[in-house]
């Protein structure tokens, strides 16, 4: 057997193959389609203290090699979480990751408490995409300083494991990585989404009822791993590659430029069954070769 698993912060993954928030469910709706226990993990989808109804529709549009969503992070609040879906998916042997959704600094840290009480939660992942309402409605993920202090917060709020997923949609994603890093992230996780349109132009209108959404899918892994490879340089913990991975091709791509985990998103939608498959593939494309995960990590020359 090769060896296989890897870290993040002190949670030990049985392999590198995760799922990407939003794509996923809360996991279960997947379980007809892979054997949930042979992933790396599932990350779920945004969480937030009280439930959201998400942004009017048409939600997505599918694009040339890729898709826009705009969701708006519709989910079914904390307390519905822990009382009604984590029954149904703490039973699975794989890390359970549970994205966190909140429009100001004190929700991030309240939210995290309050999910900290179920033990079945390995980790949490921070999106820091959302708009953050004190500060007149930017996103988080574009300010430095406010990630650093953000994440401070938070992860004294919690012993769980804490990944921050940034926003590509900055200067320089380096110097929010690090940002993280210096508030004590176990880890980030890139790309989030790019932001993109599209136009119906016999009605001359917006597709999306929302106008704007997330760019994701094949279109975008060039971007996601250029900057993933950059962050890998800049950071001395662990980065979660994210972005356009539709096969193990794309998987060892990333784990090769200096990502220890990836997260398939946008292939859900397309095959469902994508990240079971991976995870057999990526253990055949070790075995035969008599390699184990640590020489793939970084290999990159």
């Amino acid at each position: 057997m090769v060896k296989f698993g890897v870290n993040i912060g002190n949670l030990r993954l049985q392999n590198p193959i995760l799922t990407a928030s939003g794509t996923f469910g809360y996991g279960s709706e997947f379980a007809g389609f892979l054997d949930l226990n042979r992933l790396g993990g599932f990350c779920t989808k945004g969480i937030s203290i009280k439930p959201r109804a998400g942004n009017p529709s048409p939600r997505i549009v599918e694009t040339a090699s890729g898709m826009l969503n705009s969701i708006g992070l519709e989910n079914c609040g904390s307390e519905h979480f822990l009382n009604v879906v984590m029954p149904k998916i703490a039973g699975y042997s794989c890390a359970i990751i549970v994205n966190l959704y909140a429009s100001s600094s004190e929700d991030f840290v309240e939210l995290a408490k309050i999910l900290s009480r179920e033990p079945r939660i390995d980790a949490f992942e921070m999106n820091l995409s959302c708009p953050n309402v004190k500060e007149g409605g930017s996103a988080f993920g574009a300010d430095p300083k406010l990630i650093e202090k953000l994440t401070r917060a938070v992860k004294s709020a919690t012993e769980k494991p804490l990944i921050v997923k940034l926003s590509p949609n900055v200067t320089d994603i380096r110097e929010t990585a690090l940002a993280a890093e210096a508030g004590g992230a176990d880890a980030v996780s890139l790309i989030n989404t790019l932001i993109g349109t599209a136009v119906n132009r016999e009605k001359r209108t917006f597709i999306l009822g929302n106008k704007i959404g997330g760019l994701s899918g094949p279109a975008i892994k060039p971007v996601a791993l250029r900057m993933v490879w950059q962050v890998a340089q800049a950071v001395k913990i662990p980065v979660i590659g994210i972005g356009g991975i539709m096969s193990i091709e794309d998987v060892l791509d990333f784990l090769i430029v200096g990502a220890t985990a990836v997260q398939l998103g946008a292939v859900n939608f397309v095959n469902p069954s994508a990240a079971g498959e991976c995870v057999d593939a990526l253990e055949r494309y070790l075995t035969e070769r008599g390699e184990d995960i640590d020489s793939l990590i970084g290999s990159i020359r």
